[in-house]
């Protein structure tokens, strides 16, 4: 059943009911893809907040969801949560293996009130193998799996990329992606809901398949930037200009490669880029070029070409970019600029209709939307 009042007003996954059980990281992350995409996600806050210290309002995390507060740990707080799952489609956690379910709101006490219901299971390490019980973060995460040590300079410490290679790319998507497939499942002829277990260890080694078999063929060296790919190539790095900013060059092929060597003024001057003995020349004499002259100026020497150079820009300076100006890849909402929902869908289109779910805000619509009047509580006081 659609969402009524305020909720989404369509997208491809309009219908679908969503539970979040709240966290922080990956598994918030996941579930505001489910709601840009047009679930109804109702967020199960705690009373107290969930430790992420930031403010709600600014919480881009929580934007199209709804929330009520349930202490599961309170006499009747799990008996609320399941009243929701009853009425669910997804279940999304986050806690350690074992703590929902001493909660009273496991995968055994969920599908014994909705059989079909997707039960999404967030962690870093998994539900099993010897570290499952082990504090984490995303960088534990990706170090474990190879991932983290193959981004850098080879004579510096791996680079940090923020948490996006784990928490988001190697958790949520994964995510994501096994509860859309498994909801494909629960709604087929003889089908069922299971549990999904999305580990970010497993989701940041299987990123890295590709580069897995090229280092079996001999095509990858295993060891930080000394390959194609990882800053170890002259024709694919970020190069620092005159004014101290920097440009991403991405020439691989051939005939990129000939178009970036001659808009940089190079020419024949350039050693030969097949000539792996002289990479170091080559990257001298690309670095020496690209000193001359700003990053706004050489943008401009670029425009309209196929070189495959871009200006390295911020998280400020990036809504501006014409490109992604063109294509509202970003949006303003209550105030705030932000991606917008991706991908994009030609007939159901996502958007963001909702900021941030302000913790316990939305108790009585939901109640009311989902016919589940046990979760409406006096927001003073706790009381049922």
């Amino acid at each position: 059943m659609a969402a009524t009042g305020n909720g989404p007003p369509g997208g491809p996954l309009a219908g679908v009911r969503v539970v979040e059980l709240a966290g922080i990281g990956p598994g918030p992350f996941a579930a505001m893809l489910l709601a840009d995409l047009g679930a109804d996600v109702v967020r199960i806050d705690r009373p107290g907040g969930s430790g992420l210290a930031i403010d709600p309002a600014y919480d881009l995390t929580n934007r199209n969801k709804r929330s009520v507060l349930i202490d599961l740990k309170a006499d009747g707080g799990a008996e609320q949560v399941l009243d929701l799952v009853e009425r669910a489609d997804v279940l999304i956690e986050g806690y350690r293996p074992g703590v929902a379910e001493r909660l009273g709101v496991g995968p055994k006490e969920c599908h014994a009130r909705n059989p079909r219901l997707v039960y999404g299971r967030m962690t870093g390490w998994g539900q099993e193998g010897p570290l499952a019980q082990r504090a984490g973060h995303d960088i534990a995460y990706i170090a474990i799996t190879g991932t983290l040590g193959m981004i850098g300079k080879p004579d510096e410490p791996p680079a940090v990329p923020a948490n996006l290679v784990g928490d988001y790319a190697g958790g949520s998507l994964y995510l994501v992606i096994g509860v859309l497939a498994a909801l494909q499942h629960a709604r087929t002829t003889g089908g069922a809901g299971q549990v999904v277990d999305a580990a970010i260890v497993d989701g940041a080694a299987h990123l890295a398949t590709m580069i897995h078999g090229m280092m079996a063929a001999g095509g990858w060296r295993d060891s930080r930037g000394a390959n194609l790919l990882d800053g170890g190539c002259p024709f694919y790095g970020n190069y620092e200009t005159a004014d101290g900013q920097y440009m991403a060059v991405g020439a691989l092929e051939q005939q990129f490669y000939n178009e970036f060597i001659e808009l940089l003024g190079l020419g024949d001057e350039a050693p030969a880029r097949k000539d792996f003995a002289r990479w170091d020349d080559l990257r001298a004499a690309v670095a020496d070029r690209f000193r001359t002259r700003t990053r706004d100026e050489w943008t401009a020497v670029f425009e309209g070409s196929d070189a495959c150079v871009a200006p390295v820009l911020s998280l400020r300076e990036a809504p501006a970019h014409p490109h992604l100006a063109a294509r509202g890849t970003f949006t303003d909402h209550g105030g705030i600029t932000q991606p917008a929902p991706a991908p994009r869908f030609s007939a159901t289109p996502g958007a963001v209709y909702r900021p941030p779910a302000q913790p316990g805000a939305d108790t009585e619509e939901v109640a009311r939307d989902w016919d589940v009047p046990s979760i409406r509580i006096r927001q003073q006081g706790g009381e049922r």
